[in-house]
């Protein structure tokens, strides 16, 4: 079983995930329309580092499908701030990744199709 820094690798990702979304909610001039879009990018691509490290993939494909459609849905219908958007990916990475936590486990380092072959 690989690991990042020692933790399962699903749990790192969410964290970089949460923190990325976090540095959106500080006021560097985006409107609500392009932190959405970012948070939703981030989600979007983090959730399928997430699926390539866990099996199955599954819950972790939905997590980030569910956050990414939270963050354009808040940015996009309901025209609210960046801080809104990054909080509510936030809450929703952390409450989906505890829900599907159980469901996913690493991905060993034999079941990895070697790189270049």
């Amino acid at each position: 079983m690989r690991s990042i820094l020692g933790r399962e690798p699903a749990l790192v990702v969410a964290a970089v995930s949460a923190g990325l979304s976090l540095l959106v909610t500080f006021n560097v001039g985006l409107s609500g329309e392009q932190a959405g879009a970012i948070v939703a990018v981030i989600s979007a691509v983090l959730a399928a580092a997430t699926a390539a490290v866990t099996r199955p993939v599954a819950p972790s494909a939905f997590t980030g499908l569910v956050a990414a459609g939270v963050a354009l849905l808040a940015a996009y219908n309901f025209n609210v701030a960046p801080e809104t958007v990054g909080a509510l990916n936030a809450v929703v990475l952390a409450v989906l990744g505890l829900v599907t936590r159980g469901q996913v486990s690493p991905v060993s380092a034999s079941s990895r199709p070697l790189s270049g072959v």
